[in-house]
């Protein structure tokens, strides 16, 4: 018997654009009700469709985005499996899907098939007693499972990872790997494949067909059938394709697209399309699609700020350009020849011509001439150069020259070419997805090697005879003495204090002085998060031996990694304060399965009673906690340190590198002083963070936001009033940018 169905959707990410409209609406026009799940609110669905809060379906506990392209496909995939069995009357469709008819089935099972080898998920319908939904909420239930589909080599690897401490979480894995794939393997495996729809039903231009649907003239009556009921947009290529390719982002009239704009009333003026931040034009041919990189495929690009990048093969033009846009960073660029790194200048030149002609000033643009023109940078590209073309390393004094403690480098690496060896030489190396046939990228945390000698000796001076100077191998303690009255516990990279800063202190070491306090320097050599059981034992020693209460204050102050270990660390002195800027809470994988950043440290052991900082920091009399709450992860973070000891200072927009951005701003010092001393308060830290009013990150991030919010009056607003009262490049031309897309001028 055919039953009617409701339609549950899910949409993420701000108001819907006209693609979005257009595809609800057809569901409305053909008598289908339709329920959109969002997170947000959406305040521009066409009437008729029913919000309701995503999180009645699936709690917002985590949230998962593909990891080479940041993609939201596996939590929609995992929502829409969560919905349907627990509403027995919907299907599901994605908001790319358009309604022919509407949807029936008469035993619950409605799916397709895409090409001839796999079904895919963007409209699915399944009964809740169905064997395949069962196998997929038990599959997706495991964020690190293996997929049993997988060869047995393949599985035998990730058992081998996972065994180790290291599993491959699902959004490290293949695309796909819990939608499309997932849902082919388990019809086939249950047998419930045998109700698969033909493509044609759901499917009729393929992907390889998507581009017909932009083209004036196509009839849809060549492609679409009485038994269709709907026709798939692939909604993230479809939007690149057409910003890339028509004019003003609007679908020209007399395309399959156009019409239906026009036959359903929905004018793309009013929802214009946006490019989601770091997404690409699409590769134009299947064979291009299956083995281009993204031009920025970098995890960490929305975590780091990135001021300086180097180019050593000069044929990275797309991933700089897309770095300077989202940065304007300065770049280097070199073009090794066979003789040495500075012999063929040739595709150097080339790409600072191409660079310049894209709009990047050229004053940001150098090419070295000499080794001694060489500065570090924070992220060095090896794109289709040394392990890839090349079999042959990096110049070790080519990669020295070029970092400082915190620069990674991007390579392309090639199998056989042994570069994994030299690259796991320079630092901590791990893939940053799967092969993408003979190419591999990789990520190297890569660092000049600290001067050990030298801060040993620099840190006895520096103690006097009145101090100490602990080397306990990877770590070390540095206690100067002054007042009794507050000592100020820092925790620093040694890298950092040796490489980057002239005086080779330790962070803070001036004003600490300048107020006449006492500081112990906790020293790092390398990414660690002082996971060292000597340095749980040097904290024990001296709480035990009453180091701490000689002092009237004693306050612990660290920043990410240095915020995890002052919050941490802080339960060696009980009724210590506590300063921590954009800090971790743990990396135990138990605990904060969701973190997906700092892989370098997931190996180490944050059990022990130093482990969980925010257990560990109910003990401190007050946590004064920084942080940007539109950085998710930061944002959980903070959201564990749960006690009644803990002051929020939320920074909106000012992203995970809060310190560098108040630093930049010019209030940090103050705002750190403030908090060390004990008088900083929330309204003090808005009345100083009202600084960032004029800072250019913030007013691009500011604008951006409200952008995708769907405030694009306010939006213009803000960015006009911002321009006549400072210059700000990006904001500028993201402005500009901005009403080219909507079609106007100000608001």
């Amino acid at each position: 018997m055919v039953r009617d169905y409701r339609i549950g959707a899910l949409w993420i990410g701000g108001n819907l654009s006209y693609l979005e409209q257009l595809c609800l609406k057809s569901f409305i026009d053909v008598g289908q009700h339709v329920v959109l799940y969002t997170y947000e609110g959406i305040t521009n669905a066409p009437e008729g469709v029913e919000i309701r809060d995503a999180a009645e379906i699936l709690p917002l506990n985590g949230f998962l985005r593909h990891g080479r392209t940041g993609s939201p496909a596996p939590h929609a995939d995992l929502f829409r499996y969560h919905m349907l069995a627990k509403q027995h009357d919907m299907i599901w469709a994605d908001t790319d899907a358009y309604c022919l008819r509407p949807f029936t089935t008469n035993n619950g099972h409605f799916y397709a098939w895409e090409s001839d080898h796999g079904l895919a998920n963007g409209v699915l319908g399944l009964p809740p007693d169905s064997e395949t939904l069962r196998g997929l909420l038990d599959f997706t239930s495991d964020e690190y499972g293996i997929p049993p589909w997988f060869s047995a080599k393949e599985q035998d690897r990730l058992r081998a990872l996972r065994d180790a401490g290291t599993p491959v979480h699902a959004a490290d894995q293949p695309w796909g790997v819990w939608g499309p794939a997932a849902l082919t393997h388990f019809l086939k495996a249950t047998g419930e494949v045998k109700y698969a729809l033909p493509s044609d039903a759901l499917y009729p231009f393929r992907y390889r067909d998507r581009r017909q649907m932009l083209k004036p003239g196509v009839r849809l009556e060549d492609y679409v059938t009485e038994e269709c009921f709907s026709i798939h947009f692939y909604g993230r290529r479809m939007r690149s394709r057409i910003l890339s390719a028509e004019p003003g982002g609007v679908p020209r009239p007399r395309s399959v697209i156009g019409r239906l704009l026009k036959a359903h009333g929905i004018d793309p003026a009013a929802a214009p399309l946006r490019r989601p931040e770091g997404d690409a034009p699409p590769a134009e041919n299947a064979a291009e699609a299956e083995t281009s990189w993204p031009p920025l495929w970098w995890p960490e690009a929305g975590q780091r700020s990135v001021a300086s990048v180097a180019d050593v093969t000069g044929v990275a033009v797309p991933e700089l350009f897309d770095l300077w846009q989202q940065f304007r960073c300065d770049i280097t660029l070199l073009s090794p020849g066979a003789e040495g790194p500075f012999t063929g200048a040739g595709p150097a030149k080339s790409a600072r011509r191409e660079l310049i002609a894209r709009g990047v000033p050229r004053e940001k643009i150098q090419i070295p001439a000499q080794p001694g023109d060489l500065r570090p940078v924070d992220l060095v590209l090896n794109i289709a150069g040394f392990g890839a073309r090349w079999k042959r390393p990096l110049p070790e004094s080519l990669s020295r020259s070029l970092c400082h403690s915190d620069t990674l480098m991007l390579s392309d690496i090639r199998k056989g070419s042994g570069a994994w060896g030299w690259l796991k030489a320079l630092g901590p190396t791990e893939a940053l997805g799967p092969p993408q046939g003979e190419m591999t990228r990789v990520q190297t945390r890569i660092a000049p090697p600290a001067d050990q000698a030298g801060w040993a000796g620099l840190a006895r001076e520096l103690a006097g005879s009145g101090g100490f100077f602990e080397d306990l191998g990877e770590h070390s303690f540095l206690y100067i003495p002054r007042s009794p009255k507050v000592l100020v516990v820092t925790f620093d990279n040694l890298d950092i204090a040796m490489n980057k800063r002239e005086d080779r202190r330790p962070w803070g070491f001036d004003f600490i002085e300048k107020q006449g306090w006492a500081m112990l320097g906790v020293m790092a050599g390398g990414w660690t998060w002082y996971r060292d059981g000597a340095v749980s034992a040097m904290f024990e020693r001296l709480r035990d031996e009453g180091f701490f209460s000689r002092f009237e204050r004693v306050v612990f102050y660290g920043a990410s990694m240095g915020g995890y270990a002052a919050a941490a660390f802080s339960g060696a002195a009980p009724g210590a304060d506590v300063v921590a800027i954009s800090p971790q809470s743990t990396l135990d994988r138990g605990l904060v399965p969701w973190e997906s950043r700092y892989k370098t440290a997931w190996h180490r052991d944050f059990s022990g009673p130093f482990g969980d900082a925010a257990e560990v920091s109910d003990k401190a009399a007050r946590m004064v906690l920084l942080y940007d709450p539109f950085e998710p992860l930061d944002a959980r973070h903070a959201a564990r340190f749960s006690g009644d000891n803990v002051m929020r200072l939320p920074a909106p927009l000012m992203g995970h590198r809060l310190g560098s951005s108040l630093l930049q701003m010019g209030v940090l010092t103050e705002i750190i002083l403030a908090a060390l001393d004990g008088t900083l308060t929330p309204q003090a830290f808005r009345t100083t963070l009202r600084a960032r009013r004029s800072f250019p990150r913030y007013q691009r991030e500011l604008f951006e936001k409200a952008m995708a919010k769907g405030h694009r009056k306010l939006a213009l607003r803000m960015a006009e009033r911002a321009l006549q009262l400072t210059d700000n490049r990006p904001l500028r031309v993201a402005l500009r940018r901005a009403r080219r897309e909507g079609g106007g001028g100000s608001a």
